[in-house]
């Protein structure tokens, strides 16, 4: 609780309410200001990926608040941004979605963000030697600043994502060999621009000569920007705590609904609005599924992915909530077009997910994907693990409390969500493109 709204409650002799924290710049990791400018051009430079045409920003764009609008991600091959963004044609089209929804990067440089990706397949193991558990496993960098360094790294390994199908272009290849071949790709054709390689220069210390640049130095550029950028912490909640101004009526009622009766806090606690757990919240499942190489079927059973335990099947990350009427849509893989539709599914989730229809999902349509983005709900033993799985109590709510729940969720948006620092650069130092 702020200390403002604490003051003011005690000097009362009120009780003080159910609440959250607030936060403040002391909260977040510390990152160089000359990185992060850096780290902001290649976030929106395709030069990081196998093809050149794909970006960071493509699918975390700062005017779709660090997202992509959609519920499963075109990526590698496909055009434009947002609800708008097409899947090519020809020999260059996609093969697949995304297999979930890009998520929102408000706040991730805070210092008590664990885990990363929706399924934490990247985690903090030893956050004083910033010793990760990543899906390189030996093979990740050294000198990372960072978890959110360690997770700018994948990405570029993904073919779906920036790197490219195999026989496309040589890091692509690299990557298909072994995950860390194409870093080194990469960062050559960084360091080699000119520009860039004054830029890494004047930013890193230790650079001495363009030469000198490796993943590593990028991927930090990268986690400085996203650290930086995407801090937030000025909403009227924030407001509330720190000095007592007062929430609008709905969203007051919403507040103690949301720490109260409707038992959001369970999950969605301290000042990110987030347990940093894992949970199953019984979503309904559609598109390629983020499949494991010995699993055939189109699904994704989440964090189990990562533990090989059972008892982790489809279980996801506690999203943050901070900002979240910005995101849509809600879950990991998009499937809720609205906060009112999502808060729902959290109350009633077995009810929810009998409800829920296919037109509910933001896909933009893809018709040699047609026969395959439902497959999933064919499966009726599939379907039935999945909500046996579930464990997220029941909360009875009237309509009337689920619309205040979501006033109150729309007090956690930031009065500078809108208007970051850096923001888009109009150009990149390779030429290429800017979306």
């Amino acid at each position: 609780m702020g200390h403002g709204i604490a003051v003011l409650f005690v000097s009362l002799g009120l009780a003080l309410p159910a609440s959250g924290e607030t936060m403040s710049e002391a909260d977040f990791l510390p990152f160089d200001a000359a990185q992060a400018k850096l780290g902001q051009l290649l976030f929106y430079d395709k030069i990081l990926s196998g093809n050149r045409n794909i970006s960071c920003g493509t699918c975390h764009h700062h005017s779709l608040a660090g997202t992509d609008g959609l519920s499963l991600g075109i990526g590698e091959g496909g055009v434009g941004l947002g609800q708008r963004r097409t899947a090519g044609d020809g020999a260059t089209k996609i093969r697949k979605r995304i297999p979930r929804n890009a998520p929102a990067l408000w706040n991730l440089g805070h210092k008590g963000v664990r885990a990363l990706f929706h399924d934490g397949r990247v985690e903090i193991r030893d956050d004083k030697a910033w010793d990760f558990d990543t899906p390189a496993k030996a093979y990740l960098p050294k000198g990372l600043n960072s978890i959110l360094a360690a997770q700018a790294l994948f990405p570029m390994t993904s073919s779906a994502e920036m790197a490219g199908q195999p026989g496309e272009n040589e890091v692509t290849g690299a990557v298909h060999s072994r995950i860390d071949k194409g870093w080194p790709i990469i960062a050559k054709r960084v360091r080699t621009v000119p520009e860039y390689g004054e830029m890494f220069v004047q930013a890193f210390a230790h650079i001495e000569r363009p030469e000198d640049v490796t993943i590593t130095e990028i991927a930090n550029a990268i986690a400085a920007f996203i650290g930086t950028e995407w801090q937030s912490y000025d909403s009227p909640y924030d407001d509330w705590l720190r000095d007592g101004t007062p929430l609008p009526e709905d969203a007051e009622r919403g507040r103690k609904l949301f720490f109260g009766k409707a038992q959001c806090q369970s999950c969605h606690n301290g000042p990110l609005f987030s347990d940093q757990d894992f949970h199953a919240a019984g979503l309904p499942q559609f598109g390629p599924g983020r499949t494991r190489r010995f699993d055939l079927i189109p699904r994704d059973v989440g964090r189990m992915a990562v533990t090989d335990d059972i008892a982790d099947a489809y279980k996801f990350r506690t999203p943050s909530l901070r900002n979240v009427a910005l995101t849509a849509p809600y879950g990991h893989n998009g499937a809720f077009p609205t906060l009112n539709s999502m808060i729902r599914h959290m109350a009633n989730p077995v009810a929810e997910r009998e409800r829920w229809q296919p037109k509910m999902a933001h896909l933009p349509r893809i018709p040699w994907l047609d026969d395959y983005d439902f497959v999933i709900a064919d499966d009726r033993f599939e379907m039935a693990r999945q909500a046996e799985a579930i464990d997220i109590p029941k909360v009875t709510l009237t309509t009337e409390e689920i619309d205040d729940i979501e006033a109150f969720l729309n007090a956690l948006t930031g009065a500078s969500a809108r208007n970051l620092p850096l923001g888009i650069p109009k150009t990149v130092p390779s030429g290429l493109p800017v979306d």
